[in-house]
């Protein structure tokens, strides 16, 4: 089986790169320099040559809060990227994974959201990944769009990273508390990915939206308060954390309240069960911080 991969220069991308794949699970990682998903002919003659047996877009523009005054770009990425790809998928008979987020909600839910809950982005960044959803559905049949949140690894920016850099400064941290989703590793999502290939490959998969992200809920906040507890016997340090309210911290996109998801319908469609984001942020913090040791010896 030949996956090709769109984004593959991104967290998940890069933790897709590395995963465990069964044999004869051939890989072909496309990042932006390769492959503009913004570009039709880039798309489609990345298909075209490749011809792959399944193709995952993991390209999209994240940056919730830069996204409101670049909404041209971020549409362009997220809406037109994913319908670009579909729409290649759909000509050359290609099932396509597509990743999309937690933020198509509106927070205004107090259970965790299921796949089949009404959608209500609340800016930029969530409105073009639902759009880009949209645009999947209405092409492509045989498509599995998975819905993940809060995802932090080794790479990219993300917010453990954020709070590792802070955690080295004087200053006491300020985090919001009052905002609840759902940490996920980038690792873990890779690993379902190739599971959900794998289903797909076997000629057992269900095609639809699906949820997947950690376990147990936890506001931003009680991130990083994990994170400290971690990080700070290796860093020697423990700086103050003091929980605020959202309204202590405007943005220029706001954020769903509860963002957390519901993961059982993956579970019974593809026996994957919710990670431990506690367990998968141990690891991840002790790699970053052996990388930064490793360097710090070099140097």
């Amino acid at each position: 089986m030949k996956l090709l991969v769109f984004g593959a220069n991104g967290q998940i991308g890069r933790e897709l790169c590395r995963a465990a794949r069964p044999p004869g699970c051939d890989l072909v990682p496309l990042a932006r320099a390769r492959a503009d998903i913004g570009d039709a002919l880039a798309v489609a003659a990345a298909i075209g040559t490749e011809r792959p047996d399944l193709v995952l877009n993991l390209a999209a523009y994240t940056a919730v809060d830069r996204a409101e005054s670049e909404a041209e770009e971020a549409w362009r990425v997220n809406c037109e990227g994913a319908r670009l790809i579909a729409l290649a998928c759909r000509r050359s008979g290609t099932p396509l994974i597509q990743l999309s987020t937690d933020y198509v909600f509106d927070g205004e839910k107090r259970e965790p959201y299921r796949e089949d809950d009404r959608v209500h982005p609340l800016g930029v960044y969530g409105a073009s990944k639902e759009a880009g959803e949209a645009a999947v559905r209405a092409l492509l049949p045989e498509h599995v769009i998975l819905r993940t949140a809060w995802v932090f690894s080794p790479f990219g920016a993300n917010f453990l990273k954020t709070v590792l850099r802070l955690a080295r400064g004087e200053k006491p941290l300020r985090i919001v508390a009052d905002q609840i989703g759902s940490p996920t590793p980038a690792a873990a999502i890779a690993a379902a990915l190739v599971a959900i290939a794998r289903a797909i490959a076997e000629d057992r998969a269900e095609w639809g939206t699906f949820h997947f992200a950690g376990m147990p809920p936890a506001s931003w906040h009680g991130f990083a308060e994990a994170i400290l507890d971690i990080a700070a016997p290796r860093l020697g340090r423990r700086p103050l954390l003091a929980a605020i309210a959202t309204s202590d911290y405007p943005t220029p996109a706001r954020r769903p309240a509860n963002s957390v998801l519901d993961c059982g319908k993956i579970a019974a469609a593809f026996a994957l069960s919710q990670p431990s984001w506690r367990e998968g942020l141990a690891a991840t913090i002790g790699e970053i911080l052996d990388r930064e040791a490793e360097a710090g010896g070099r140097g």
